[in-house]
């Protein structure tokens, strides 16, 4: 059964004394969801807000990537089947020397 969809985005960002804030609305056409993100520059950092957008969006993006997997998740739930619960993702970054 082909399927075909088009889903809107949209993201805001805006910025208030060094914190950098997202919020990004996924409209389905049947459903809304909105994800949130920030991001804090520390006092004695560059200020590159280039760098807050991109963290506060990231952020906002993969608070409404886990809602869409927790909804996909409930869905599944509803018609009876077992839903594969997703893993924690795996870290990645510079180790420490703790």
């Amino acid at each position: 059964m082909p399927h075909t969809a088009e889903w809107k985005i949209r993201l805001r960002l805006f910025e208030d004394e060094g914190t950098t804030k997202a919020r990004v609305v996924l409209d389905t056409g049947t459903a809304s969801l909105t994800g949130h993100g920030v991001a804090h520059c520390s006092p004695g950092d560059t200020d590159v807000p280039e760098i807050g957008d991109e963290l506060a969006a990231g952020r906002a993006l993969q608070d409404l990537g886990r809602q869409l997997v927790d909804a996909a998740e409930r869905d599944i739930d509803g018609m009876g089947a077992s839903a594969t619960r997703r893993e924690p993702p795996a870290v990645a970054g510079w180790l420490s020397d703790l």
